[in-house]
């Protein structure tokens, strides 16, 4: 064996022992030295805050006391119906159809429990706001002497007005007001009943809505009717529009009369938007015979009522002799405030269209808050008497629908 194995065989045999001999020094050193500061601003491990206790807590916790109770939500958003003994959800109820009531979100976050408040303590402080709806009657309404002329120069004072049978407990505004803007309604008879002085009809309706329509003011539409309502032209100040709805009606089928008025009051005037009073009118050329309608003379009426629409009637019955239909259009008109008019001939009905226009122009606008008011639905009457002055005819609708609760 040479000097090199020999040396190579003893370093085998003393590494292990040295290995060991090492580590028993490195411990014993570690040992004896002293521990190392602590920092200024940490925090020994035995002084820190215990960890949240698990959302499950063990079986003999859950027996020896209750859960604590869980933060309360920071958003607007309604409390759950689930609440803990003795508290109220902070969640406002409407009582009336007249008055909201709703919480201060503010308000709800300020005084919701903090974590863990099991006090029960009531939530007394919610702050609420309340919206209440009042009540006023708006009444556009005519006056005629004995003539039939309209008298356009009265005041407040000249009139008695009775809501119900009682004086109202406010007038809030009187005015003689001939430059409202206008939401016309034009309801041709195109039935076979009509068809031999259709075409006359037809220019004297353009010739109206050539001369009341005024552009970014008014605003009408065209309908016409046999066994159903049809609109040839909605909503528009454009009266070349409306030249071309009038000539795209076509004379055909039965006669639904009522359903057409209550299908213009139901679905056009009493939706259409308006940002301040507005005379809402219908002027309805028919001979008034019915033989198609699914409602009934009464509920376009109530209808026309509701809408607080005005009926204009011209009759195209030029026999002379005063029809059935005639009647029919007679009560439509004398229920909304409205006039009838009955043309000896065909001809006549350009005045008609004339004196319509004229009406429109010289009109009175009443509000009011009636007295004993109750949101029951029922029909309340409107009288309007010129006081002190005789011989003078006041037209206005007969009455309106109280608002259901």
């Amino acid at each position: 064996m040479d000097i090199i194995g020999f040396i190579r065989m003893r370093t085998l045999w003393f590494s292990p022992l040295l290995l060991m001999v090492g580590v028993l020094g490195l411990a014993q050193t570690a040992a004896q030295l002293p521990s190392a500061p602590t920092p200024a601003n940490s925090t020994p491990r035995a002084q820190l805050p215990s960890a949240p206790a698990p959302a499950q807590a063990p079986p003999a916790q859950q027996q020896s006391k209750p859960a604590p109770a869980q933060s309360a939500p920071t958003s607007t958003e309604p409390a759950p119906k689930t609440q803990a003994p003795g508290q109220t959800a902070n969640v406002a109820t409407p009582t009336t159809t007249d008055a909201t009531k709703t919480a201060d979100p503010d308000t709800a976050k300020s005084t919701a429990p903090a974590s863990g408040d099991t006090s029960g303590k009531d939530d007394s402080d919610e702050v609420t706001r309340i919206i209440k709806v009042v009540q006023e009657v708006n009444v556009v309404f005519t006056v005629s002497d004995k003539h039939g002329r309209f008298v356009k120069d009265l005041k407040q004072a000249d009139f008695k007005v009775l809501d119900d049978k009682k004086p109202p407990v406010q007038i809030v505004n009187f005015a003689s007001e001939t430059n409202l803007p206008l939401r016309v309604g034009l309801l041709v008879d195109a039935s076979n009943s009509v068809r031999d002085r259709f075409r006359f009809e037809q220019d004297s309706a353009i010739e109206f809505l050539n001369e009341i329509i005024r552009q970014h003011f008014d605003r009408a539409f065209v309908i016409g009717f046999d066994t159903t309502p049809e609109v040839t032209q909605d909503f528009t100040d454009n009266t070349e529009y409306l030249s071309k709805g009038v000539r795209a009606l076509r004379p055909g089928g039965g006669t639904a009369l009522y359903d057409a008025v209550y299908f213009a009051c139901r679905d056009k005037l009493l939706k259409a938007p308006q940002t301040g009073p507005t005379r809402k009118a219908i002027i309805l050329l028919s001979d008034g015979e019915d033989n198609q309608s699914r409602v009934t003379r009464e509920e376009a009426i109530e209808m026309a009522q509701r809408a607080e629409v005005i009926l204009y009637t011209i009759s195209t019955n030029v026999s002379g002799v005063k029809m059935r239909g005639d009647k029919v259009l007679e009560r439509m008109a004398e229920a909304t405030g409205g006039r009838a008019f009955f043309p000896f001939r065909i001809q006549d009905v350009s005045n008609a269209f004339s004196e319509i226009q004229d009406e429109l122009r010289s009109q009175y606008v009443l509000a009011y808050k009636p007295a004993d008011f109750t949101a029951d639905g029922h029909f309340r009457s409107i009288d309007i008497i010129a006081a002190d002055r005789k011989g003078l005819q006041v037209r206005a609708r007969k009455g309106y629908f109280a608002p259901k609760p």
